[in-house]
Parts: structure tokens; sequence; C-alpha cells
């Protein structure tokens, strides 16, 4: 194994041309000698360097996820994921929740209206929840627009794309559409698919989220950008990888 990288290889794990390996190297900014009129990099040095250049520095070289490996919870910072989604949802006025494309919650559900923590108490339920999730992910529109659930309320998602590749849906929710609350006939369809007396679904059924049209369009507006700052950060955590598989791939060589 060679002690040093030539620009070639730094330009496959950095991501960058040649031009900007060198500028940042006069600059200072990536550990560098100049021998002559040229660059040397010190395989060492680069790996050492690279580990500051993000938070997630706990995965070993060794055995860092490939970019065709990696899933959907490693590419996840939760607790920085959540607190974005808990942030937006209070200020939109709805429930949030990102999903898989299965529709399997991957973060904890954000600002939930009354009906959905009601919901919550039968698995039927959820696991119906989880089906209007996932149809979303089938939904033929790419941008966002309402689709109605099997509580009678609205949702609209937003696609979390990691590269080429839709990985995720941030899902806005508890939406109640403009003929709230619903007819008797409804309510008792509710009442029997969540397996409680349909006293219990009225006690809820006005704990929704009821939305003038302007505030409707603003969260379809706003749940394709929120979900793009999930894609930006789920990126970034997938390029550090990226580097760090580079990275063992080098030191195995």
């Amino acid at each position: 194994m060679t002690e040093f990288l030539t620009t070639r290889q730094l330009q496959d794990i950095l991501r960058v041309d040649r031009t900007t390996i060198y500028r940042m190297a006069e600059d200072g900014r990536i550990p560098a000698v100049k021998v002559g009129s040229q660059w040397r990099f010190s395989r060492r040095s680069i790996e050492a360097w690279l580990k500051t250049q993000s938070g997630v520095v706990a995965t070993p070289v060794e055995t860092a996820p490939t970019s065709q490996n990696v899933t959907l919870q490693q590419l996840l910072p939760a607790e920085c994921v959540q607190k974005i989604q808990d942030a937006f949802a209070s200020l939109l006025g709805v429930m949030m929740v990102m999903t898989d494309l299965q529709g399997n919650p991957v973060t904890q559900v954000s600002n939930p209206c009354g009906l959905y923590i009601l919901a919550e108490t039968s698995s039927i339920a959820r696991q119906q929840c989880q089906k209007d999730w996932s149809r979303l992910a089938n939904h033929p529109s790419m941008a966002p627009t309402l689709v109605h659930g099997h509580l009678g309320l609205d949702y609209a998602r937003g696609l979390v794309r990691v590269g080429s590749e839709i990985k995720a849906m941030l899902v806005a929710a508890g939406i109640a559409p403009q003929q709230w609350p619903p007819q008797e006939r409804e309510i008792a369809r509710i009442a029997e698919l969540l397996d409680v007396p349909e006293e219990k679904v009225l006690a809820h059924i006005d704990e929704v989220f009821r939305l003038s049209p302007t505030e409707t369009q603003q969260v379809l507006n706003y749940v394709q950008r929120v979900a793009d700052i999930m894609a930006h950060i789920m990126n970034e955590r997938n390029q550090l990888f990226t580097k760090l598989a580079n990275i063992a791939e080098l030191t195995r060589s």
C-alpha cells in the first residue's frame, strides 16, 4: 500500500475536480505537501482529515457502509430530522411523519391529531394507516396533492430522494376535508374500523386539523420543500459513507 494518494484517487474520494483539489491545497484547506511543482497527499493525513469533516465519525473505516448497501436508518440522523419535522408540523398546523415506501414510519409522528391517537389504539387501524401511506408512494402525481384516507381525513406527501433514488416520504396528515364532521353513517364506519363505540369517535371527531384553502395550499407548497431538506441531510450522509467506503478500499489495496 503506497503512502501517498494520487490526485486521481483523491478526486474519486472527494468527488471534486483536479483544479478544486489544487486550490484547496494552496489555501491549506486539505493536508498536502508540495514537492517541486507537484502536490503530494499523505494517505494517513487525508484519512484523518476526512473524519473531521462530518459529525458521523463513529463508523470505522473498515466497516463503513457503501452507497449500495447503506440503509434508510443509517442515512437518517434521527434526532436532527425529528426536530425539523416537529417544527414544521407545528408551523403548518398538521400531523407529520416520515415513512419508507411501504408506509412504515421511520420517525415519530409529530403533532398527532386526536382522531389519529384514537386510531393508534387499534392494531387494525394502525395497519390501515400504513396502507394509506404506502399508497401515497405509488400516487401518479409527483407534486404533492391531497389524497383521501381511511379515517376520512386527507394526506399529502413529499418525496425524499437520495441521489436518483426515492428512499422515503414525508407525509402531512390529519387534514379535515371541507365536509367535516362526517355524517352518522361515516362515523359508524369509522367506529367499526377502530373497534370502538361511536360515542368515542364522536368525542374525538373535532380533534383534526381544519385548514383554510390558503393554509391547505401552504401545506402542499411546503411538504416537498421540507422533504427536500431531509433529502439534503441524507445525501450528505450518503456522500460521507461513500468517502469512508473509498478509504476502506484504499486501505485494503
